[in-house]
């Protein structure tokens, strides 16, 4: 697995949640008849897309996402971007977090599936990082914090060979294969299926550098063409168009990365209530403890750790309270399944002392893996908290 997937990963997950939020701050800013002003003014917007940005792209905090390492889980990932989404005074509650990175998940998704090249991941990560300058562009300080991220981005990823991002591009994929939530916008424009899969189109222009399929040459010892034949496609393809640009500013060409929910599309928060999209919840004892670790080390999360003087706002990312609190039960349920269950099994001294032995050896090998996985994450969320 490639070693420089997850600044990629972050920044683009971080792209996709201020999309979201911003468009669901902007839905909460007026009243449902458009009479009055609603909870959330524009100043409390822009000063919450300006603290979560100060914060996803200080310096410390990229310094150290930009190490090499190994790609986060999801779980771990997901609390990564739960302490940056809190960075505010905004508040989410776990159900709206849950859809919140459902969203995020399937929109980078697709977008990884229909770049037409490994290397044009770089573009549409270009094209996350344009919006969000985009969105502080009236505070100085912030666009400065994002153009240095940039530059490092162009200074680490300029230089990777094409077998290198070829390998980036599996790594995601192999991240993304268990997740198929279902989301209405995707859904009305038929681009995924009622299963949760995304349907693949075969036309459009290709990658660039790349010809258009339908011509099978026929070459001599020599290397002179001696014959061509042409066969169908199955598709309508196009030449490419022309090459982006990987410089700091200037036109990406591409699309993919680009704010989606711009115009009125509320469906777009709509997402499936389909057991596949909780893969990771499976009980896993290291799993619970590196969460453990994480919740330590993000004291925000904790009720009297939190600012006196600010009381937070609340954002609801579904259309209705009713439904907020039946996702919330929902959860709920699925935990109440994982119940611990005690067995006694001391009544034989010898068999005691063999599963006692064995329960040794057992915990010797996790606690080696406990070490090992619960750092993942220790140094950014511990940055979180200096921030």
């Amino acid at each position: 697995m490639s070693v420089r997937t997850l600044p990629l990963v972050f920044i683009n997950l971080g792209g996709e949640m201020l999309y979201i939020l911003d468009q669901r701050l902007q839905a909460l800013n007026t009243s449902e008849d458009n009479s009055e002003k609603g909870v959330w003014s524009d100043n409390d917007r822009k000063r919450v897309m300006t603290d979560i940005i100060g914060t996803m792209f200080s310096k410390d905090f990229m310094d150290e996402l930009l190490k090499p390492q190994q790609l986060y889980s999801h779980r771990t990932l997901r609390t990564v971007l739960t302490r940056l989404a809190h960075a505010s005074i905004m508040r989410l509650n776990p159900a709206s977090m849950d859809k919140l990175y459902e969203l995020m998940i399937m929109a980078f998704k697709y977008q990884v599936f229909l770049c037409p090249r490994p290397k044009d991941l770089l573009l549409i990560t270009y094209n996350h990082i344009d919006a969000i300058r985009e969105f502080v562009k009236d505070t100085p300080v912030v666009v400065n914090q994002v153009d240095e991220t940039h530059r490092k981005i162009i200074e680490v990823y300029s230089s990777l060979p094409e077998g290198e991002f070829q390998l980036l591009r599996q790594t995601l994929l192999i991240f993304f294969q268990d997740m198929h939530v279902r989301v209405s916008l995707f859904l009305k424009n038929q681009v995924q299926n009622p299963n949760g899969r995304f349907a693949m189109s075969t036309s459009g222009p290709v990658p660039h550098g790349i010809e258009v399929p339908g011509l099978i040459r026929t070459f001599d010892r020599k290397g002179r063409e001696v014959r061509r034949r042409e066969f169908p496609t199955g598709g309508s393809y196009t030449s490419s168009v022309r090459q982006g640009c990987f410089e700091l500013h200037g036109d990406r060409v591409m699309r993919l990365g680009m704010n989606m929910y711009g115009g009125n599309h509320q469906e777009v928060t709509h997402t499936s209530q389909t057991p596949s999209v909780k893969t990771n919840d499976t009980p896993n004892l290291l799993a619970k403890e590196e969460l453990n670790l994480l919740a330590r080390l993000m004291g925000s999360m904790n009720a009297e750790n939190a600012p006196k003087t600010e009381t937070g706002f609340r954002i609801n990312l579904f259309t209705t309270d009713r439904e907020e609190d039946e996702a919330g039960a929902s959860d709920g349920a699925e935990q109440s399944l994982f119940g611990v269950i005690n067995i006694q099994a001391m009544q034989d001294e010898q068999a005691a002392s063999q599963l006692a032995q064995i329960a040794g050896q057992f915990a010797d090998s996790e606690e080696q893996t406990e070490n090992l996985s619960s750092s993942k994450g220790d140094d950014l969320l511990a940055m979180m908290d200096d921030l």
